[in-house]
């Protein structure tokens, strides 16, 4: 049995103000992010799914042209290869992404 306690997985600065504690599966990487403030994440893309996770606070994210506000307890589903951006709204917040396949550059 794997098991976790992401407080004690090591954090990395990933892009400034993004701060993550990664786990490796087989198939995927899951990405606990805590975001400081107004952090901005720069329009990009990547094959992989990414299903991202609102833990806390608000994120207002752009995937493929239409921007929304994510809030606590909503969840987007990002298809490989299409172009997404966003940002924290004012405060701190927490996301927990999946990714699949796995994530080689986030080990």
């Amino acid at each position: 049995m794997n098991a976790y306690s992401i407080a004690a997985l090591p954090a990395k600065e990933f892009i400034p103000g993004f701060w993550g504690r990664m786990i490796h599966t087989e198939h995927a990487t899951l990405a606990y992010w805590e975001i400081a403030a107004d952090s901005i994440l720069p329009l990009h893309s990547h094959p992989h799914e990414q299903t991202v996770n609102m833990l806390e606070g608000e994120f207002e994210i752009t995937i493929g042209g239409q921007t929304r506000v994510l809030k606590a307890g909503e969840v987007v589903v990002i298809p490989g290869n299409v172009p997404h951006s966003g940002r924290a709204t004012g405060q701190p917040c927490k996301i927990l992404d999946v990714f699949c396949p796995r994530r080689e550059d986030y080990r």
